[in-house]
Parts: structure tokens; C-alpha cells; sequence
């Protein structure tokens, strides 16, 4: 990473917890960058950033519910105000799903709509104007492997990761003489409690932990990979293990993919 992130003002969302919490700790261990925290859990939020060891001036708490998109330019002003800008801003607050489509009830389908994509763009438009302003900035989305293909069980989810990539994707051409990257990491399994958390059909959480997410990519690994992405300006990553593979199958071998993903391990 070096020095690309010291000085400057990082807004990290889903930061209470897995993805958002680590890459908290990675930023206050290596660089001396200011951050923003924000979450739906304001108190986990304080002591992620305790943890980290923040230092109280380098650091500020803005509570965020990416359902409640229409309040975005609200929450994004009071990020900005905390210290005066926002240079980078990492999107990475989302909500998983484990369900077959045929079981899954629609108004989860628009859930995850709104939280992962919505929500998401929401916040993005929000803060936009501030980083032109500014004269540039970085919008990095943490979207998944399954913006890129489909897997049993996460049509919803994908459905939603998808639809980031073609907003973000569309986004990156029409910013690029504004000086605004835009990066998209894509995340295969990562020891994190996003299956835990994962909404079922009936939009109740799965409350247990997949074999793969289990035995995935530790997340302070998956931080750091992350971050050295932000840094070097990527305009897109898959990180994680074997499991990324099915980009370039997808790419250049689709059907070997199709069968792969047909016969994998429905929980």
C-alpha cells in the first residue's frame, strides 16, 4: 500500500464487523489515514475503532442503514463534515442470501435489491458531487464473485452484485475526466459471519456457517489484497482462493463452468 492512503480521508461502510472491521485494522496498522466508520450498529462501531487503536482525532462514526437509501445525503454530509472531505470511499456494507429461488419470497429478492444495490448507489450519488468538487476521489465497491457468475442459492444476491458491476462499470466511463476511480473487488469465500447472516427465503438469517466460508480466506488477509487493489487503482480484483478461477472459466470456458456450477453443493 505504502503511502497511497496517509492524509487521506477513508469512509469505510459495513465497518462493525468481517470485511469493513479488517480493513479498519489494516488502515490504523499501516498507514496514517483518517477514517469514517459506519454501520447500522453505532456501539460495535466505537469499539472496532478502540480495537484498532484509533487515536480520537483520527477517526469518526457516522451510523448508516443502507435500507434507509433516501436518507444518503444526510449520512453523506455528515461524513464529509467530520473532516472536512472524503477521498476514498469504500463500499463494502451488504447482506448475503441462502435459498433456492423457487422457495425464496419476492420481497427478499427486493431486499437484497436495496441493501446491495440500491443502497449502495444511493451513497455513491451522495457523495459524488462533494469528490468532483474536490477535483477527484475513489469509490471502491466490494461486490463478490457473484457479480461475475451465478451459484445455486444466491440468485438474489447475485442478481444484486451484478447489477453493481453494470452501475459501476457504466459509472467508471462516465467519471473518468473527473479524476473519480472506481474499483471493484470481488470477494470469493472469507472467514467472515456473512453466511451466518445470510437471509433465507422467508428472510430470517441462516444463523450458521458454511464449510466454505469456514474454511476461506482469512479476512485479514483479504484486507490487506483489498487495500493493495484501492492502492494500486485497479478498476476490478477477484480475491480468494481456488474459487476465483471461475472468472477466466466464465470468460473463456462457460459450459465447463455451467457444469461445475450445476453440480455444486446446494446449503
Amino acid at each position: 500500500m505504502n503511502t497511497y492512503f496517509d492524509h487521506k480521508v477513508v469512509w469505510v461502510t459495513g465497518a462493525s464487523s468481517g470485511i469493513g472491521e479488517a480493513i479498519i485494522k489494516e488502515l490504523a496498522l499501516k498507514t496514517k489515514a483518517k477514517v469514517i466508520l459506519s454501520s447500522r450498529r453505532e456501539q460495535e462501531l466505537e469499539s472496532v475503532a478502540q480495537k484498532a487503536g484509533l487515536d480520537k482525532n483520527s477517526y469518526a462514526i457516522v451510523p448508516l442503514d443502507l435500507e434507509d437509501y433516501k436518507n444518503a445525503p444526510a449520512v453523506a454530509s455528515k461524513a464529509i463534515k467530520a473532516f472536512g472531505k472524503v477521498d476514498i470511499l469504500i463500499n463494502n456494507a451488504g447482506l448475503s442470501q441462502r435459498s433456492l429461488a423457487i422457495e425464496t419470497d419476492i420481497e427478499v429478492d427486493k431486499r437484497l435489491m436495496e441493501v446491495d444495490y440500491i443502497g449502495t448507489v444511493a451513497l455513491t450519488k451522495a457523495i459524488l458531487p462533494h469528490m468532483i468538487k474536490n477535483g477527484g476521489g475513489q469509490i471502491a465497491v466490494v461486490s463478490s464473485l457473484m457479480g461475475i457468475f451465478g451459484a445455486p442459492m444466491r440468485s438474489g444476491y447475485a442478481a444484486a452484485k451484478h447489477a453493481l458491476h453494470g452501475f459501476f462499470d457504466s459509472l467508471r466511463a462516465e467519471l473518468y475526466k473527473e479524476n473519480i476511480i472506481i474499483t471493484i473487488i470481488c470477494p470469493g469465500f472469507v472467514q467472515t459471519n456473512i453466511s451466518m447472516n445470510a437471509v433465507t427465503g422467508t428472510g430470517t438469517p441462516q444463523n450458521s456457517m458454511d464449510d466454505a466460508t469456514a474454511n476461506g480466506l482469512p479476512v485479514e488477509v483479504f484486507a490487506r489484497k483489498m487495500l493493495t487493489a484501492v492502492a494500486r487503482k485497479k478498476s476490478q480484483a477477484a480475491i480468494g482462493g481456488k474459487e476465483v478461477l471461475g472468472v477466466y472459466l466464465k470468460r473463456f470456458f462457460p459450459s465447463i463452468l455451467e457444469k461445475i456450477t450445476r453440480k455444486a453443493k446446494v446449503v
